[in-house]
């Protein structure tokens, strides 16, 4: 069997019943790739999201997916914007059903050019009307056994002043910024958002609270000094999260190494308190469920999760819930309902 395949089975040896079925979504955060006996591209996608709950968009975070093989290293990254807006036209024509994939599109560009990533940015927006902003992963670890960021980025990079030149370029442009490092390093994010106070930033993963490594016997102490840090955080009125992507192998909970999946309840359980204290901080109205997909999907499978994350914030007012799976979501991302259709 392919890795796919063997996953796929895994999985299956979990059904839960989907909890508030109509509830809108907006999943913010899900990638796509053609891996070698692991492809999750339209149609995996669209196995998950239409597995029971009520996906109406998402937005695609970058991966470093079909880049292209010709020309300057640094426009390298366009070929992804050009991979991914044609599979939201693909969804776009309805020929796949009502969900709107890839309605929004974060894709890559290399801040450390400092000012000279501005033409770059030009273009990923030339490519598609759905492009949104940048990911530039800046997660950095002293330990050997953390593995860093896909862009191999160095220490205290968000501190650099090249790349803050880069940041510089964002924000001009009114494109948003996604932040994916990990929990030491969320003071260092909280002075950039601090310093470029009109940028639009998203917390991925809650700033990737760790619990390999150095960190895997100091749970408690690790939450306790993410409390502390992301509290600071949110007193950045430019700052707003997006709660998942804590089910994987680096946060140290282990259940991919298991025989069957993680369960609702489960996932709950051990990831509850960061979700409600985020929730707490910032509000519903700047904070927006993902799936983290297909990362994610090494410990528990769609359904389950989005059961997990409704249960979560079952006691949350109609309004709130609808804020944390798609309001917020929409309009960080610039989308509405009819912009989910069209694309544009």
């Amino acid at each position: 069997m392919t890795d796919k395949q063997t996953q796929d089975a895994w999985l299956s040896q979990l059904r839960e019943p989907v909890i508030d079925p109509d509830q809108r979504i907006c999943d913010p955060h899900h990638h796509l790739w053609d891996h070698q006996g692991n492809p999750y591209l339209l149609p995996e996608l669209l196995a998950d999201i239409g597995d029971g709950h009520n996906v109406v968009s998402t937005v695609f975070m970058e991966c470093g997916s079909m880049y292209r093989a010709e020309g300057p290293a640094a426009m390298a990254p366009l070929g992804e914007t050009e991979f991914v807006n044609g599979i939201a036209a693909m969804s776009a024509s309805g020929f796949y059903g009502p969900i709107r994939a890839c309605a929004g599109i974060v894709g890559f560009a290399d801040l450390t050019l400092g000012a000279e990533v501005g033409p770059i940015l030009d273009a990923h927006q030339a490519l598609s009307p759905r492009f949104r902003g940048i990911r530039h992963a800046t997660g950095w670890d002293a330990s050997a056994e953390v593995r860093n960021s896909h862009t191999k980025p160095s220490e205290h990079l968000l501190q650099n002043a090249t790349f803050r030149q880069g940041i510089a370029e964002l924000e001009a442009r009114g494109l948003s910024f996604d932040a994916w490092l990990y929990h030491p390093q969320l003071p260092e994010l909280t002075e950039l958002a601090q310093d470029f106070p009109s940028l639009t930033i998203i917390a991925d993963h809650f700033c990737g609270p760790l619990g390999i490594g150095p960190y895997a016997d100091s749970r408690q102490s690790v939450y306790a000094q993410w409390q502390t840090d992301f509290k600071a955080l949110a007193q950045c009125a430019n700052v707003h999260a997006k709660l998942g992507g804590i089910a994987m192998p680096i946060n140290g909970f282990g259940w991919h190494r298991r025989g069957t999946p993680a369960t609702s309840d489960e996932l709950v359980v051990a990831t509850a308190p960061y979700h409600l204290w985020a929730i707490e901080q910032l509000g519903p109205e700047r904070c927006m469920f993902e799936s983290n997909f297909p990362v994610d999907r090494q410990s528990c499978s769609y359904h389950v999760l989005w059961n997990a994350f409704k249960k979560m914030v079952a006691g949350y007012s109609a309004e709130e819930r609808d804020a944390l799976f798609y309001g917020t979501a929409t309009a960080v991302y610039r989308l509405s309902h009819s912009n989910d259709q069209s694309g544009q």
